[in-house]
């Protein structure tokens, strides 16, 4: 492994540290990197802002994508304290970068009483088998703003 990625995934674990100690959320941080330059960074956020989606990744991946004025990260690494949890794995996913590298494992955290296993446990699951009650409604009416959305000739996919 090259220096510079160590140096990086440093960068990030500083990040969790500096959140950790300023209360600000859990110990995670993130820096997500374009040729060679940090363009995006965050640390866990959720209990000082009330945001149950403030984690690292997120945060991270808001400010390079505002930073980089696009909604993909193309050509980027993400380097992250923690192996992501399922919400901030798909939205890296979502964000499309090139590569992610995390230090601690999901099973690290979980030994700190952040266990995300029971999400990994619900993804897969049937939804009426899923622990908080989900079912559809009114999906006639939804679709016909998807089916306005396919044929939409000026719309920017993603």
């Amino acid at each position: 492994m090259n220096n510079e990625h160590k140096e990086f995934m440093r960068a990030a674990i500083q990040l969790s540290k500096q959140g950790m100690e300023n209360n600000e959320g859990g110990p995670f941080g993130c820096v997500i990197v374009k040729d060679g330059k940090i363009v995006g960074q965050g640390n866990n956020r959720v209990t000082s802002t009330n945001d149950p989606t403030a984690h690292a990744e997120v945060v991270a991946i808001r400010a390079a994508c505002k930073n980089l004025n696009d909604f993909q990260l193309t050509g980027c690494i993400v380097y992250t304290s923690c192996e992501p949890c399922p919400m901030c794995l798909g939205a890296i996913y979502w964000a499309r970068p090139e590569k992610i590298f995390f230090a601690c494992s999901r099973e690290d955290a979980a030994a700190i009483d952040f266990d995300d296993d029971f999400l990994y446990k619900e993804i897969p699951l049937p939804i009426e088998d899923r622990q908080i009650e989900t079912s559809q409604l009114l999906r006639d009416e939804a679709q016909v703003v998807f089916d306005k959305w396919g044929a939409k000739d000026d719309k920017v996919e993603y």
